[in-house]
This record gives C-alpha cells, sequence and structure tokens, in this order.
C-alpha cells in the first residue's frame, strides 16, 4: 500500500469530467510522487533473479536496470534461492538451480515439480503446477447464479485441500474429453468452469512433462488417491513451499504466517473457506499465495501436520524463523523427535544434535 502519484491524481479527477466531482481522500497539501513507482520494484524478484544467474550475468549489483529493483527485494530473492538449494556457496547457480531455470515456472514450484521425482508423485504435481500457472479455472458468475456454481465446484472438492482440488478437477476435465458421447465446452459450462483456463494448464501440463524427459528425470505412475500417494504430493509441496506456512492460532480462522508474523485468512473461495464450511479449519495449513494489499486472504491451500513441516523445512531455515508461539510449538515437536531418535540408538551422543536431526530429512534438500 502507498501513496498515488500526481499524474495517477490528475487522470482520475479528469474521469469526473466537467460537471462531475472528484473527492481525494488525502490532504491537499500530501507531497505526492511525481510519477508511479515502476512494478519491478515492488513484485516478486525471485524468478528474475534466477533467470539472470542462468543467463550468467555478472554480480546483479553492476546490472543496468532500466529501473533498479529495492535493494531489499533483491536480498530477499536472492535469500529465498538459497533457501531453496538453487545457490551455491559462492552465490552462482548449484546444479539444483540449474535444474530449476529449466521449468517455466517460479522457482518454488519449480523445486516442488523436482522433489516429486523423489516422492514418485510427477503426474500428480506436475498437474497441480500446470493448474496454478495458468488462469483460474473457477467461474465467479452474478449472484443470481452464484449458488449453482457454487454446487458445481464443490463436485470437484478434495478434503486434503486446494491443490488436491485441481487434480480432481484436471482428471474431469481429461476424462470428458475421452468420453466420445461429452462435449466439452458444454461440460464446463455446466460446472461453471473456464474451458480456456482448462485448456491452457493441459498445454502447460504436456510441456512439464516433456521437459522432465528432456533432462531424463523420471515420471511417476498415476497414483492419485492412495494414502501413500497423498503424503507424498504434501512432502513434495513442502519441498518448494515451506516458506509458506501458516497456523490457525485462535481457532477462529486468523492465520499466522511463520515467516512475516502477519495475520490472514483464508480466502472464501478455498475448500475450507466458504464453499464447504462443514469441513472445519485446520490448524497448520500451506498456502501458494498471499494477497496482502488486496484483501489480506491466504489462496490455494492445503491441510499439513507441523510434523510434516518439521520433516521438509531446512534447518537453516528453520533457525532463521522468528521467534513465536507457533516457532517453540515446531521446535518441542522437533526435540521430542530428536530424544526419540536418540534413545533409539543407545550409542549416540548428545553431543552433535545437529547431525541427528538432518538423517530422516528429504534428499532433494
Amino acid at each position: 500500500i502507498q501513496p498515488i502519484s500526481i499524474g495517477q491524481a490528475e487522470s482520475r479527477k479528469q474521469l469526473a469530467g466537467p460537471t462531475g466531482k472528484c473527492f481525494c481522500l488525502y490532504p491537499a497539501d500530501l507531497q505526492l510522487p511525481a510519477e508511479p513507482r515502476p512494478h519491478i520494484t515492488e513484485s516478486d524478484f525471485t524468478s528474475t533473479v534466477l533467470f539472470l544467474k542462468r543467463m550468467e550475468i555478472a554480480g546483479l549489483g553492476h546490472c543496468k536496470f532500466i529501473d533498479r529493483p529495492d535493494p531489499a527485494g533483491l536480498m530477499q530473492a536472492l535469500e529465498e534461492l538459497d533457501y531453496l538449494a538453487a545457490l551455491d556457496n559462492d552465490g552462482n547457480l548449484s546444479e539444483m538451480g540449474i535444474i530449476m531455470s529449466e521449468f517455466p515456472l517460479e522457482p518454488q514450484m519449480a523445486k516442488t515439480v523436482l522433489a516429486s521425482c523423489e516422492f514418485d508423485c510427477v503426474s500428480e504435481v506436475v498437474i497441480i503446477a500446470a493448474m496454478l500457472a495458468a488462469p483460474v479455472c473457477f467461474m465467479v458468475p452474478s449472484m443470481a447464479v452464484k449458488p449453482e456454481a457454487t454446487l458445481g465446484h464443490m463436485k470437484f472438492l478434495h478434503p486434503e485441500g486446494d491443490h488436491f482440488t485441481c487434480i480432481n478437477v484436471y482428471k474431469a476435465f481429461k476424462q470428458c474429453q475421452r468420453d466420445s458421447g461429452c462435449d466439452v465446452q458444454k461440460w464446463c459450462r455446466d460446472h461453471y468452469l473456464n474451458y480456456t483456463a482448462l485448456l491452457t494448464a493441459d498445454a502447460l501440463c504436456t510441456e512439464l512433462i516433456d521437459t522432465l524427459r528432456r533432462i531424463e528425470l523420471p515420471v511417476s505412475t498415476p497414483a492419485f488417491g492412495s494414502r501413500s500417494n497423498t503424503v507424498n504430493i504434501k512432502r513434495a509441496l513442502l519441498a518448494g513451499f515451506f516458506m509458506q506456512v501458516a497456523r490457525d492460532v485462535d481457532g477462529s480462522g486468523n492465520y499466522f504466517i511463520l515467516t512475516n508474523k502477519h495475520v490472514a485468512q483464508i480466502h472464501p473461495g478455498s475448500l475450507y473457506g466458504a464453499k464447504s464450511p462443514k469441513l472445519g479449519l485446520p490448524e497448520w495449513i500451506l498456502y501458494h499465495k498471499h494477497s496482502f494489499s488486496e484483501d489480506n486472504c491466504l489462496r490455494t491451500i492445503t491441510h499439513i501436520t507441523p510434523q510434516e513441516f518439521i520433516q521438509m523445512v531446512p534447518q537453516y531455515f528453520f533457525y532463521n524463523l522468528p521467534s513465536s508461539e507457533s516457532k517453540d510449538l515446531l521446535q518441542h515437536i522437533l526435540n521430542h523427535k530428536l530424544s526419540q531418535e536418540q534413545k533409539r540408538r543407545p550409542g549416540t551422543s548428545d553431543e552433535d544434535p545437529q547431525e541427528e536431526q538432518t538423517s530422516d530429512r528429504c534428499v532433494i534438500q
């Protein structure tokens, strides 16, 4: 949230026309900037930094940007890439970072796709990545037919969360394409789904599978619906999105974000929002997007457990989290886990707990 520019203020006044009135909700003597800030200075810069690193651009501090990004945003982007194991000790792209740059995805989702190769859930995670990279497939019609649209969407809801719901929608769409008597466009209209968005997701899914095969990474057999597959999908998601985890601190839907200590709510369009109030609110969630300046809502969420988070989060990221009650709770779970491991290994000394802590971690980290 920031002040508008003088140019924006003047253009809004002109919209009122010669006979209209324009109400300015700020003091008349407020010093407004002459021009709006370039979008690059306030947007997520991580994908751009990964691209520049892959292009072997010399130190980012010496790049001649048309509009230089905010230094704090640039440092945050580098920090996030480091957490994702995309950088080596010298700040250059690691082998992981090079492979991540091959995908037309944001770095966190690219890391999730790579982790799915380890957890044998590539087919499902690729669908999630394609559905989230494409435009939103759920259509939001006028209030007159909104109840019908909600019922149409509820047919695809998955109890584990919105990421799994995306898989249900895509699989139903592909099944309709295979059925000879199914009119796909009519099917989309009947279920209030965006046909063009689903076609885009389908093309992206094919492109991602082709990329995996080109760089000779394994593509697992679909196993959606089994318990082990559900757990593995969550592990893959956490491998990339461990920085986007929140906890319901009071049981009323006020979610505390671990990384920045902001409090946000679940978007009404989510599975756990207004669409399915009977499910109840999960305590721990992983989210795909936080629309802070728009409505302060968490979008595309999936239920996780603190034990799953502890297993997948990189150790150095966990210790850099700001202090909070939620972090203390996670630390207690971690300490209990370490003590249980030491009891099972009577020859282990207590002098090097960090070695014990990392013994059960994801190899992809």
